[in-house]
């Protein structure tokens, strides 16, 4: 029996670690053909040497998300390799540093915003145009995150990027779903990842404190994202579009 994923083709960014190479894994493990892109190359060819292994079909290629150019040439190579793309996850991003607002430095603001909401903005973009040129629909999986739904003190640019992810998720599901391209985003709570292990900067404490404010009191693991992210683009989600949905262990419950 085929997977869920059976036959699409898919893009996932920031594929060479955490929640972007689970997800790869699963999307391979339910059939899709796959062009994985991240911007660190060891780390996307690390991902693409795993998938192979597995038997995957499958291709990385070097994209820095915030350069147009870079990003219209991963959706030309995914057709030019697949004839087409049927979905995208658009997932790399960077925690950027820490800082409270009025000590956020432009320099951040502007890495963390280019890469996280433009980038995003870019993907789509890109993978919109390819769709709509298609004309069969397709499915598109933004990665937002908790702190695109509330607020996170000490991360401004990080909080603003998130936010308009999941903005941006809402308008273009609006604008194209006559179009049968669905747009939703997922929003992790807090995932064992290295983004994550940067974040808690190997101290016990910073991670029980966030264990204990979980509901299931545990970190999530990136294969539940993953998981969430291929039903979101398969054909088992066929009436849902527009919604931020968190992946949190219940966090945005309390």
């Amino acid at each position: 029996m085929g997977g869920i994923l059976d036959g699409k083709i898919a893009i996932i960014t920031g594929a060479g670690s955490g929640i972007g190479r689970a997800t790869a894994n699963i999307f391979a493990r339910e059939g899709a053909r796959l062009l994985i892109a991240d911007i660190v190359a060891d780390a996307g060819i690390e991902t693409l040497r795993g998938l192979k292994d597995a038997g995957a079909e499958a291709n990385f290629m070097k994209v820095d998300v915030s350069k147009s150019d870079e990003v219209e040439a991963m959706v030309a190579k995914a057709v030019e390799t697949y004839g087409r793309i049927d979905c995208a996850f658009n997932n790399a991003g960077i925690e950027g540093e820490g800082a409270l607002t009025h000590k956020c430095s432009e320099e951040n603001w502007h890495r963390v915003l280019a890469i996280n909401l433009t980038g995003v903005w870019l993907c789509m973009k890109a993978e919109i145009a390819q769709m709509l040129k298609q004309g069969d629909g397709g499915a598109i999986v933004n990665t937002s995150s908790m702190a695109g739904l509330v607020g996170s003190v000490g991360g401004p640019a990080y909080v603003a990027a998130k936010h308009g992810v999941a903005g941006l998720t809402k308008t273009a599901a609006l604008e194209y779903g006559r179009h049968r391209i669905r747009v939703n985003a997922v929003c992790p709570g807090p995932i064992r990842t290295p983004m994550m292990q940067r974040i808690m900067r190997g101290s016990a404490e910073a991670e029980q404190r966030f264990i204990r404010s979980e509901p299931l009191k545990r970190f999530g693991e990136p294969e539940e994202i993953g998981e969430s992210v291929a039903w979101l683009c398969s054909e088992r989600a066929s009436y849902v579009t527009g919604v931020p949905i968190p992946v949190d262990g219940g966090a945005f419950a309390q």
